[in-house]
């Protein structure tokens, strides 16, 4: 009789502990579902960070080729307008060395004039119809004059020949002043004043006798 007793009371004892183990053992399971449910919870939010990231990350590359693509372009036409403005610059420059040619070509031709009408007034010895009684120093004065208007008209012929002017074309000493030598305008020995006159009318001074021979 008390062998049965002592076998009943370890049945219940085992029953208990068996039921501790049990309720033990669901706790530590619910709990691990709990953690498990909270770590999926972090993974899905990490998976939705992650593809926000690669959605905004895709959205940022997108602009930035977008942007890239468009500075490459204006790049591009900035780098087409630059040719275009070196081809007429080129250009401009072939032009302007021509005309300076002509120009350096042109003075040189003036230059040599005058040196050949400085060679003709040095070897005449006196004016053309100049009196036989007139001194020296009256001769001299009249051949500087001749000279003088000698420069003036190879000028006023420059002047005409480089800017299409037409023989009633009438210039003034300003315009002459580029194609004289020294830039300055003659003045008589005498005190005569010059008259420009047209292109087609040679130069005068108002003394008598000062003029240019026929």
């Amino acid at each position: 009789m008390k062998l049965k007793g002592w076998v009943l009371w370890l049945c219940v004892v085992a029953l208990l502990a068996n039921e501790i183990f049990l309720f033990s053992a669901n706790r530590q399971k619910d709990t691990a579902l709990s953690r498990l449910h909270e770590a999926q919870d972090q993974v899905d939010q990490l998976q939705g960070q992650v593809d926000q990231l690669k959605s905004s990350g895709t959205a940022a590359q997108s602009t930035e080729n977008s942007r890239l693509r468009a500075e490459n372009q204006n790049l591009t036409q900035k780098f087409a307008q630059l040719q275009g403005e070196n081809t007429r610059l080129r250009q401009q420059s072939q032009k302007l060395n021509q005309q300076l040619e002509t120009t350096r070509t042109a003075a040189q031709q003036q230059q040599e004039q005058l040196q050949q009408m400085q060679t003709e007034s040095q070897q005449a010895a006196v004016a053309p119809e100049a009196p036989a009684d007139m001194s020296a120093a009256a001769i001299a004065q009249i051949n500087t004059c001749i000279n003088n208007l000698r420069q003036i008209d190879a000028a006023k012929q420059q002047w005409a020949l480089e800017n299409d002017k037409t023989g009633d074309a009438l210039p003034t000493s300003q315009d002459l002043l580029p194609y004289l030598r020294g830039g300055v305008f003659p003045v008589c020995p005498s005190g005569g004043a010059y008259l420009i006159n047209m292109v087609a009318v040679p130069p005068t001074c108002t003394i008598p006798g000062h003029a240019l021979p026929q």
